[in-house]
């Protein structure tokens, strides 16, 4: 059987050893071998290891065959029927998703995807094995084969405003794909709710008999949010239920960061500079300051044509080019050889002793000013 050496979410290493290796452990959870089987029937090994990396604990084999099928035997608690009306109710009344498409990930025979319904949302499924898709659609309820394993699958409905892995996210032998793919046919700002078996509650009661084949990852509620979050979605809530057999991570679609105010301040320092600029004879201005912030405005603020030379008290750096607009960098004593009417002191946290120089050491008749975080200042 091949062996995974590296984590499936992070990509580091596992530590050197496994932490658990159990020997002839059943192959898997579902379909049990009936007599005729039994005499080809044998147990497997299991190793279970820990990522180096992001810590999430997980099995180095491969998925069971029917990984992509979800089979339940929870649908046939009562209790279980009776906590997931409550929990379903209350989640599309606080986030207003009663008439809102949501989508259940591995559906099953739609014993959750018909509460859903029930409470009141317009409640699809997806779902992989074609007797629990037939199953679902006779009970009315709508509902598409496939399994999402990459980035552009794109489902029929999309965009949902919520979805749904209940116990299934465990069995994932790629859920970074998975949840790029759920993300992608999400609205903005869509909600979802993730749920796995508690492995923090297993490590608690040392419940050693929880490790099967069908669960490639073991999640604390740590390794899960950080496995939800390194895909791009926002961590609301992560707690135990279900008398803490269950992690339950509340969700929502992240949004890249809006950084476009950047552009706005840099419009805005530009101008100001070239206001400066413009009261001076041509090339008369110099920057004090070579430091990649300084050459990073230079460059962006279009000063290459307008400044006669940039200061810097770095010997290394003098002699030189400023990267990119290729203006000559020179030691201060350039200010009495070559006078300028204004220079521009760039040297951030350094700035006001740069001043102080400047008015002690040169000409006291030159023209100061320092950038600011807010803008230029004349001192």
């Amino acid at each position: 059987m091949k062996k995974n050496k590296c984590c499936r979410v992070c990509g580091n290493d596992f530590f050197a050893e496994p932490i658990l290796h159990y020997k002839n452990m059943p192959k898997s959870a579902q379909f049990l071998p009936d007599l005729a089987a039994l005499s080809s029937e044998k147990g497997i090994d299991l190793e279970i290891c820990e990522c180096m990396g992001c810590r999430l604990v997980q099995l180095n084999s491969e998925p069971v065959a029917y990984y992509k099928d979800v089979i339940r035997a929870a649908a046939f608690s009562e209790d279980m029927e009776k906590f997931r009306i409550k929990q379903f109710s209350d989640f599309f009344k606080k986030y207003s998703l009663k008439g809102q498409k949501i989508i259940e990930i591995g559906c099953g025979k739609g014993e959750y995807l018909s509460i859903m319904q029930q409470c009141g949302a317009e409640a699809y499924g997806l779902e992989h094995l074609s007797e629990s898709v037939a199953q679902c659609i006779n009970q009315g309820l709508k509902v598409e084969q496939g399994y999402i394993d990459n980035g552009s699958y794109t489902l029929k409905q999309a965009p949902f405003a919520a979805f749904f892995i209940l116990n299934f996210f465990e069995h994932f032998p790629d859920p970074n794909s998975a949840l790029k793919g759920i993300y992608n046919n999400l609205a903005p700002n869509a909600i979802g709710i993730v749920e796995v078996p508690n492995f923090d509650m297993i490590l608690r009661n040392k419940l050693f008999s929880e490790f099967i084949p069908d669960h490639i990852f073991y999640f604390t509620k740590k390794t899960l949010t950080t496995t939800l979050h390194l895909n791009g979605f926002d961590i609301i809530d992560c707690s135990e239920i279900w008398h803490d057999f269950i992690i339950s991570a509340t969700v929502k679609k992240g949004r890249r960061m809006d950084l476009s105010s950047f552009y706005q301040h840099q419009t805005k320092i530009k101008d100001e500079m070239d206001r400066y600029i413009s009261q001076f004879k041509q090339k008369s201005v110099a920057v004090w300051g070579a430091s990649h912030q300084a050459l990073a405005i230079i460059s962006l603020a279009d000063l290459s044509n307008k400044i006669r030379y940039v200061v810097d008290s770095a010997p290394f750096k003098q002699g030189k080019y400023t990267s990119a607009t290729h203006i000559p960098i020179v030691a201060p004593v350039m200010l009495n050889i070559d006078p300028v009417d204004a220079i521009i002191i760039m040297a951030a946290s350094y700035s006001d002793e740069v001043a102080r120089i400047v008015r002690q050491k040169f000409d006291k008749n030159i023209n100061v000013s320092i950038l600011r975080d807010f803008g230029l200042e004349i001192v």
